[in-house]
């Protein structure tokens, strides 16, 4: 089918209270209705997510704000003005037409416009927002391709709209402004420098502080089957045990002669190190790693910087399993 009939016919499907896989750039996200409480409790039960775990909605014009929350900040209105449509979601106070099952029941409400045009003309046509959470099995490793979603969900869901891959790859980054200072409450792809650069400093809080109060914020995300290990340096996968089978993911090329023999498998997330391009990979190579049955996943250390502060938290709630 035409990309351009998947979205009218996907586009029907929601605004009809179905549910559809949906591209962005950042993953694929599972979609309903966000005035639909029946179509996001199937979300819910799809992705096997508990319901104390918000959802983020998307929209496709600025102008839909105003139906949906009660105030903009000033300093969320600058981080609107340069980074919609884009990687990042802010949390504002919402208005009563937004069903509490989009929430969990929280005075605030997830929003992002992704920069994705097939996205972007799906929920324009569908007339609503889109409630999208992504599109796996919760706790498992995000969707960064229409095949990811068919392997897990393809039987669950009443279509996937396929763009291709994700340009980006990881998840949004979230900015809250439900207290006076602005908070991140996930690292994702809008780097913090370029959002403290926009609106001065973000507060960071401690990572128990953040647990049913962010979208995908669980301390036990992103597990592939095989356990997942941060590891500083090489030679800690002599420690591991020589009878393991060890896939080893590295943000950069690996010289294969130092490698212990029980290194079955190497993902290099990027040949150059660059970090974007490496969040793009993220979840396609952990997912290649764990298709090699190791009995488990090494991670060398990633810069934490720009995309690398995303990369990192999802390998530290990866290794939580």
């Amino acid at each position: 089918m035409e990309l351009t009939d998947q979205i009218e016919k996907g586009a029907a499907i929601l605004r009809e209270g179905g549910v559809a896989a949906i591209p962005t750039e950042t993953v694929y996200g599972l979609g309903a209705n966000a005035f639909n409480e029946k179509a996001m409790a199937r979300v819910f039960e799809i992705k096997r997510r508990p319901f104390f775990d918000p959802l983020i909605l998307h929209i496709s014009d600025v102008k839909w704000l105003d139906n949906l929350v009660i105030d903009i900040p000033v300093s969320a209105k600058k981080l609107i003005e340069k980074f919609w449509p884009g990687p990042l979601t802010i949390v504002l106070p919402k208005k009563s037409i937004v069903p509490d099952i989009a929430t969990s029941g929280l005075p605030g409400v997830a929003l992002r416009m992704p920069s994705n045009e097939t996205a972007l003309k799906l929920i324009g046509l569908a007339g609503v927002p889109i409630a999208a959470p992504s599109a796996n099995l919760f706790g498992s490793v995000s969707p960064t391709t229409a095949q990811h979603v068919e392997e897990q969900l393809g039987g669950s869901v009443d279509m996937i709209i396929d763009a291709g891959p994700c340009s980006i790859g990881i998840e949004s980054t979230i900015i809250s402004f439900m207290n006076e200072q602005p908070a991140l409450l996930r690292p994702g792809g809008a780097e913090l420098e370029e959002i403290e650069s926009t609106i001065g400093k973000v507060m960071i809080p401690e990572r128990t502080d953040l647990m049913n109060h962010s979208p995908g914020r669980s301390e036990q995300h992103y597990a592939t089957s095989a356990p997942l290990l941060q590891i500083n340096d090489i030679k800690e996968i002599s420690s591991i045990g020589i009878d393991k089978r060890i896939g080893l993911l590295s943000l950069g090329p690996i010289d294969k002669s130092i490698l212990p023999s029980n290194v079955k498998a190497i993902e290099c997330l990027s040949k150059n190190g660059d970090l974007r391009e490496a969040a793009c990979n993220l979840f396609a190579a952990m997912r290649r790693l764990d298709a090699c049955w190791v009995d488990m996943i090494a991670a060398l250390p990633v810069p934490n910087s720009g995309l690398g502060l995303a990369i990192n938290d999802r390998l530290y709630r990866a290794s939580k399993k």
